[in-house]
């Protein structure tokens, strides 16, 4: 997810204010084009326009059990008299892991073309119908689509089918309308999207690590004096050393620009590089590596011949140019540090929804962290005084880090398990193989254990006892991750240990934590009368990205989880769900925008009722309701802030019960 700012929110606005009254999303938009191969044969390409952030999905699941969304080409070759001609072609996209579908996924973004040959067997046939079927997700929803291609063969003018809408139809769509009262009182909510502001301060916390490094701390004094003191013009001096550190976070952020242009040549090099097998075993390896390293059994540098060399030309130019390859020699010199936490932070940042932005946010704030400092003491020397001296603490920071390169070093291995279901790394292995290594770090913090380069432990230090006592608190935290009880969901670490699924026990519910939940409206509400309860009228999708956050990181909070178990009455409708209709069920429904959509799934039903009453085809959607389908609170999109989203059912709870009393004081 991106994070929308002020001013984007404002450009927003300014978008949506040309539909005020909807809020349906169409980030997909199709074209076609014709190509004559003979009198008999002609190639047709179906061209998906996808908005900046959303994707569609590839025609076949790489897990054939599994719930991804898919795109689906009908062609009604026997009515319209041809043939097909070898299978619908798509893009070739390496195929990646996700952890909220929990299984391989093809996805295309920007443009995608599907190719299909056909061969025409009817004599005079000049135009054909293609109906698609897709769903699109950003990072925050899941949206079902679908469009009808009126194909001219010959370049005539496409006669339009004029479909009726039967009084059977018109019947059934006006079902679909559930009154739904109570608009005036509430409205709908949006929600900010953070995550780009959130791996800047990741990025910045590392940077701030890397300072206490035996490779970064020690250059701190000595660079502000040179600046400081070098220079006759005080002025100048600060002036260069503020051009020093503004250098040092440019370097940092210039270092993510390859992967700006490996993404604008190949939309999915990152999704590549986050899941390919090879590079994550290869990450493995090169980051049990600089744990190594760290621990001091033998150093990682650059080629000294690169740093000789960045400092013979800063002191050849001199100038701006000169301070420029003064910041490049720091970065080289620090490697050896610096490199093992720069790699943890990309590996973190680089998911299967990663982008190149994502990227530069994390190396930015990194380099901010790093520079910060050597401008503030040129500022304000006299605080160069209140440093700590140089000694054994900072290669105990660098053991310490060992310890972390270690931890994120599972990580790779575990996409790798992940991908090709090796089944090496089951949620619970990769916990506990986390709390032995945390174990080694206790015990190392506590002075039971030593590395080469330790000095002699005449006593421990209060910052070794501090830190040693919260990382026992960490291994106590991990425990319940061994477990198969609701305490297992560890949400601190949401992203590391893989997925609740991917478990040695048995997952068979199927709703969502166990809770008790409906599929179906009518079952649902039916119950939420007999039990005299509210409705919590859930949206969502097998392959809704939010949806699985929202369950798994937000319900499963022990407030949300109760009031939603002990006081309402979920009814969650699958708007992907591909199951069919009866024939008797299905029927043709006029939409908003004038085409007619067949409603012959489960999915195209509930798609339908949540465009009709909410005006909204966006999941997660949630709504309270009572249920005479009076609405309790605002409609609730995705809330990743489980303490608003519990407040949210509070408030509909309390408002639920207070209808209730009304109710019973009338009567």
């Amino acid at each position: 997810m991106s994070i929308r700012k002020e001013l984007l929110f404002f450009v927003l606005a300014i978008g949506f204010s040309f539909n005020l009254f909807s809020q349906i999303l169409e980030p997909v938009k199709w074209e076609h084009e014709v190509e004559k191969i003979s009198e008999k044969e002609f190639n047709l390409t179906f061209t998906a326009i996808i908005d900046d952030g959303w994707y569609i999905y590839s025609q076949t699941r790489q897990d054939e059990n599994g719930f991804s969304p898919t795109t689906v080409f009908e062609f009604n070759t026997e009515s319209d008299g041809y043939e097909l001609v070898g299978v619908t072609s798509e893009p070739s996209v390496a195929p990646v892991y996700d952890t909220i579908f929990e299984e391989n996924v093809v996805k295309f973004k920007d443009k995608a073309d599907f190719n299909q040959r056909i061969s025409i067997l009817a004599d005079g046939l000049n135009q054909i119908k293609v109906f698609v079927t897709y769903q699109t997700c950003d990072n925050t929803k899941c949206i079902p689509g679908d469009y009808t291609f009126n194909i001219s063969l010959d370049g005539s003018i496409v006669e339009q089918e004029d479909i009726k809408i039967d009084d059977r139809s018109k019947a059934l769509s006006e079902a679909l309308d559930l009154n739904v009262s109570g608009w005036d009182n509430y409205e709908k909510q949006t929600v900010e999207d953070k995550s780009y502001f959130g791996i800047f301060i990741l990025g910045f916390l590392g940077g701030l690590i890397a300072l206490l490094t035996p490779c970064v701390f020690p250059m701190i004094p000595l660079t502000v004096s040179f600046f400081t003191k070098g220079s006759s013009d005080a002025r100048k001096g600060l002036l260069n050393s503020i051009l020093y550190g503004f250098f040092i976070f440019l370097i940092y952020v210039l270092l993510s620009l390859p992967f700006h242009v490996m993404d604008s040549l190949d939309s999915g090099i990152l999704n590549t590089i986050s899941t390919n097998v090879t590079l994550n075993i290869i990450f493995f390896i090169i980051f049990v590596v600089f744990s190594f390293s760290f621990f001091g059994y033998f150093e990682l540098t650059l080629p000294q011949s690169w740093s000789a060399a960045m400092d013979n030309k800063a002191n050849k130019i001199g100038g701006v140019f000169g301070i420029f390859f003064m910041a490049l020699t720091l970065a080289i010199v620090s490697f050896s540090c610096t490199g093992p936490i720069l790699g943890g932070l990309l590996g973190s940042t680089m998911t299967s929804d990663a982008s190149a932005m994502q990227l530069s946010m994390g190396m930015g704030g990194f380099g901010l962290a790093l520079a910060l400092p050597f401008t503030l003491f040129a500022m304000f020397p006299k605080w160069l005084n209140s440093l700590p001296k140089s000694g054994g603490w900072l290669n105990t920071v660098k053991v310490v880090l060992g310890f972390v390169e270690l931890a994120l070093a599972l990580k790779f291995l575990s996409n790798a398990d992940l991908v090709e279901h090796w089944g090496l790394l089951k949620r619970e292995v990769f916990i506990g193989l986390w709390i032995i290594i945390a174990i080694g770090l206790a015990l190392y913090l506590f002075g039971k254990i030593k590395f080469p380069h330790d000095s002699p432990l005449d006593k421990l230090s209060r910052g070794r006892i501090t830190t040693g006592i919260l990382v026992v608190a960490f291994i106590i935290y991990l425990l319940p991750g061994l477990s198969n009880t609701k305490y297992a969901n560890l949400k601190l670490l949401s992203g590391f240990p893989p997925p609740m699924f991917y478990s040695l026990y048995d997952k068979a519910s199927e709703c969502p934590l166990d809770l008790n939940c409906y599929k179906d409206l009518v079952e649902g509400v039916a119950a939420a009368k007999l039990e005299n309860k509210p409705i919590l009228l859930d949206f969502t999708g097998w392959a809704c990205v939010n949806c699985r956050k929202m369950e798994e990181q937000v319900w499963s909070t022990s407030d949300v989880y109760e009031i939603l178990k002990d006081e309402y009455i979920i009814i969650s409708l699958y708007v992907d769900d591909r199951k069919m209709l009866p024939e008797n069920e299905q029927f043709n429904y006029l939409r908003a925008n004038g085409t007619v959509k067949t409603i012959e799934t489960v999915g195209d039903k509930w798609t339908a009722m949540q465009t009709l009453n909410f005006e909204d085809n966006s999941q997660p959607y949630y709504v309270l309701l009572n249920s005479d389908m009076d609405l309790l609170n605002v409609t609730n999109a995705y809330e990743s802030n489980a303490d608003a989203y519990f407040n949210w059912l509070k408030t509909g709870l309390k408002n639920y019960h207070k209808e209730q009393s009304s109710t019973t004081i009338f009567n």
